[in-house]
């Protein structure tokens, strides 16, 4: 139908006229299908049922006069009829239901089936009443002539079998199967019999399932029918469990070795498959002479005449590298390990095809058969990782793993970003050698694949952190060099795009980015990017998780100018801005704010900012606060906050008087039941708020440390560039100096037990600053959560200590260095003994180079004097 114009561009002329009727009569003919679906009053009537009849009743109605529709709503409301009234629905529902089944069509025989699997698990009667009443009707319909039918029949008989005891199975079930089974009855109910053979392997003990089970199975191997073949060789995995090692490999393994070698494709690929899946239950020898050979053949056979079986050989390929590992020479090993890395490139040099119509089918179909081999691949790459040993990965399997990672495939793509991290956990140390396959996959343009990708990224990046050759703190940026650009890059694909579970999904995962790098740079670079997306994005989850995210990134900045920026813009732009939806988005950052940072914070910054929230002009900001007041109340402590108690109670009073909005003023009566219930929290510890007050006090431990960090960075800052003038100085006066070169060797001696005594105070207070450094990571690792009180109270105290040593010695440090510099008219500022026998010392060094007698004398008057002290 052609699309109708505008009525301007309209061409009313005789033969567009007759087009324009002929799309009107097609629209007419679309709308005749929905009138004749409604009912006719007639028809209604005949649906009617009398509202006196009871359940049962109506159901035998339904059932003898009704439609289908109505009798397959009476068989899926069969499980409720059996816990209401068992017994009477036993005697008259269910033999109507038995008698409707023969003639029922497709639906109803699929909804009995489900029922009656329902009543089962529901156990509304006792196993022998359910046998005797369902088990007959089960086996009745399990040879209907629709496949799915019969096929749900079938799951309910083998969910039935687990619960049935095992005389019931043995005559009700196992007896009839042996003549279900012979070549005489039909391909459905040969094919029945294999897989209820399988279920019954597990039920009897071996010495039964050899003498009655077995010969059955022997002959379903053997069936003129390749389905029938195909089916008993999946079930012999099954039987072979329920048999034993001894009678597998005298009984099952030949079968299996025949089927492999069948003319039959499907055979052969189910013969493979239950031989891997076998493969434990074999020792050494039958794994050397019997299973090794037919993989090998297998292998040999996959790219030339049965590339059927290329798909499945790629996805079990490392499940079979590993379970023959023990009995492969070297020579082997190097094989099915070249076998692999052809695997992985198949299809990707394609030679120039021809135009035939039927090759280009023939190529399209094959070119899905190599993507499906090639994803595989990507699926066994850990096992293949395990098979070469990890100290072999940049040698083996490096370029194989760069091929994956970059293959023009989706599928492949993302089967290997969802193994990522299970090869990062498997190299450990080596984990530095796929960073760039790291970065390229948070490239990916598919979004799929980043959406793969990020699910472990947390566990990933702290791997690459801890695990590679540079784990310092230090050089957490030049281990990955180009992840920050490919972070943001990832995070702008998923803005821009309509997945906004990706999104949020990956600004959650960003979290632990202060384990991974700078303080300064998660300022520059994401911090201000997620107050961004608070403002802007219009999807409430991905703004709940950039909130929670930013939160995270204030609570581990380390410099307080920055905490305090962030901190205005999220009471200025959030708080009180101009949109109501970002008034909602200040409390719940609010919220996220009370749960990671301590009472003291929230009650020092953002306590108030939310109190002026009561005055909002939006009901819904009202009402959100009103249910966030009984949290922001917990905050406080008293008597400390006393006076944030009397703002909060004078906020509620108002509130209570002056609120118009009914549905604000009966959450807030609420409110006020529940704060006035509340008990608040001393600044002594109580015995009920123990454990609450316990993590609030090493969360506002972990804030004091982060001021002393900023602190003690400060002072080394300013401490390098003292000595760095004191430095220049001393290098100075060395050069105007023109004494003999002893004097100078005592002096550069001096100048070194001075420096030595500068970089004690120095080592001291780096080792204070590593430790602080150390924070930022340990706070975020989960270890860390559980806290002691005895050692948070001991490292906090260790911590006020050692920076007061630290500034010890800073400032003794700073005195020496102005005392070795200037005149001796400086020693009045001095109140150490060792900084005057310094500055003694030294003296005495000069006066002996000049030769000055006098001076000399006046010493030894000075010497005298002390001694005679």
């Amino acid at each position: 139908m052609r699309p109708i114009p505008c009525s301007r561009d309209m061409d009313f002329g005789q033969s567009n006229l007759f087009g324009y009727i002929e799309d009107l009569q097609e629209l007419t003919i679309i709308e005749r299908p929905v009138r004749r679906s409604l009912k006719t009053p007639e028809e209604i009537e005949r649906l009617t049922v009398d509202e006196e009849l009871n359940d049962i009743e109506r159901a035998l109605y339904l059932l003898s006069s009704g439609q289908d529709v109505q009798g397959t709503s009476v068989v899926a409301n069969l499980p409720v009829l059996m816990r209401q009234n068992p017994a009477e629905t036993l005697r008259r529902v269910l033999p109507k239901i038995r008698e409707v089944l023969h003639v029922a069509g497709v639906e109803m025989q699929l909804t009995a089936a489900v029922s009656f699997l329902t009543v089962l698990q529901d156990e509304s009667v006792s196993i022998h009443t359910y046998s005797h009443s369902f088990l007959h009707i089960i086996l009745q319909n399990l040879e209907h002539r629709d496949a799915g039918v019969s096929n749900a029949w079938l799951e309910t008989l083998l969910a039935v079998i687990e619960a049935l005891p095992k005389e019931t199975i043995r005559h009700e079930i196992l007896n009839p199967l042996v003549s279900k089974a012979q070549i005489s009855q039909t391909l459905q109910s040969r094919l029945v019999s294999c897989k209820i053979m399988g279920k019954l392997a597990n039920k009897f003990e071996a010495h039964i399932v050899k003498r009655e089970i077995l010969p059955l199975v022997k002959s379903l191997c053997q069936d003129v029918e390749y389905e029938v073949r195909t089916c008993m060789c999946r079930q012999l995995e099954h039987v072979a469990q329920g048999i034993g090692t001894e009678l597998t490999k005298t009984v099952v393994l030949p079968e299996l070795v025949e089927l492999a070698r069948d003319e039959g494709s499907s055979v052969r690929l189910a013969a493979f498959e239950t031989l891997v899946n076998l493969l434990d239950m074999f020792d050494s020898d039958d794994r050397r002479q019997t299973v090794l050979p037919l993989v090998k053949s297998f292998c040999e056979k996959s790219f030339k005449a049965d590339e059927s079986i290329l798909v499945s050989l790629s996805f079990h390929l490392g499940k079979l590298c590993n379970g023959l590992y023990g009995i492969f020479t070297p020579e082997q090993h190097l094989r099915f390990l070249e076998f692999y890395k052809k695997l992985c490139t198949l299809g990707l040099q394609q030679e120039n095809g021809h135009n035939d119509n039927q090759l280009q089918l023939q190529t399209l179909e094959q070119e899905k058969k190599y993507i499906s081999v090639r994803k595989n691949c990507a699926y066994n790459f850990p096992a293949m990782i395990v098979f070469v040993d990890p100290k072999n990965f940049h040698l083996e399997l490096y370029s194989i793993f760069f091929c994956l990672c970059h293959d023009p495939e989706v599928t492949v793509r993302y089967t290997m970003a969802i193994s990522f991290y299970e090869v990062a956990k498997l190299l450990n140390s080596s984990v530095c050698t796929i960073q760039k396959e790291l970065v390229t996959l948070l490239q990916d343009e598919s979004l799929e694949v980043l959406d793969a990708l990020v699910g472990h990224l947390p566990e990933i990046l702290e791997l690459m952190i801890n695990g590679g050759e540079n784990s310092g703190s230090e050089s957490k940026l030049l281990s990955i060099p180009d992840l920050i650009p490919a972070l943001t890059t990832a995070e702008q694909r998923a803005a821009t795009s309509l997945k906004w579970r990706t999104h949020e999904k990956l600004l959650q995962k960003y979290a632990c980015l202060p384990q991974i790098i700078s303080s300064d740079q998660i300022y520059y670079r994401f911090l201000h990017r997620m107050l961004a997306i608070i403002l802007t994005n219009n999807v409430l989850p991905v703004q709940k998780a950039a909130a929670r995210t930013l939160c995270v990134y204030l609570r581990y900045n380390r410099k307080q100018e920055q905490r305090h920026e962030v901190i205005q813009k999220l009471i200025e732009q959030l708080g009180q801005g101009k949109s109501y939806w970002n008034r909602l988005r200040f409390l719940d950052t609010c919220e996220f704010i009370m749960e990671l940072f301590s009472k003291s914070f929230f009650c020092k910054y953002f306590f108030l900012p939310v109190l002026e929230l009561t005055h909002d002009p939006v009901a819904n900001v009202r009402i959100k606060l009103c249910y966030l007041l009984p949290k922001v109340k917990s905050t406080l402590k008293i008597p400390t906050d006393k006076h944030l108690l009397q703002q909060l109670e004078l906020c509620i009073r108002k509130l209570l008087c002056q609120e118009k909005d009914k549905d604000v003023l009966t959450i807030v009566k609420r409110t006020v039941l529940e704060l006035d219930r509340m008990d608040i929290s001393l600044d002594a510890f109580q015995k009920r708020f123990y454990e609450n007050d316990l993590l609030d006090q090493e969360k506002e431990r972990q804030e004091h440390l982060l001021l002393e960090m900023e602190q003690l960075e400060k002072e080394k800052q300013q401490n390098e560039g003292r000595s760095a003038n004191v430095n220049d100085k001393i290098f100075e006066k060395k050069r105007r100096d023109n004494k003999p070169s002893s004097v100078l060797v005592k002096s550069m001696t001096l100048s070194s037990g001075n420096s030595s005594g500068a970089s004690t105070g120095k080592e001291d207070k780096k080792s204070k600053l590593v430790r602080s450094q150390s924070f930022n990571t340990q706070a975020l690792h989960p270890k860390y959560n559980n806290i002691d009180n005895k050692s948070s109270a001991t490292g906090y105290t260790s911590s006020l200590s050692g920076m007061g040593k630290s500034c010890m010695l800073s400032f003794s440090d700073d005195s020496f260095r102005t005392r070795s510099t200037g005149n001796s008219g400086n020693a009045t500022f001095s109140s150490s003994s060792s900084l005057i026998s310094s500055r003694n010392s030294f003296n005495s060094t000069d006066q002996k180079n000049n030769g000055n007698k006098e001076s000399q004398s006046r010493k030894m008057s000075i010497k005298n004097r002390k001694s005679n002290s």
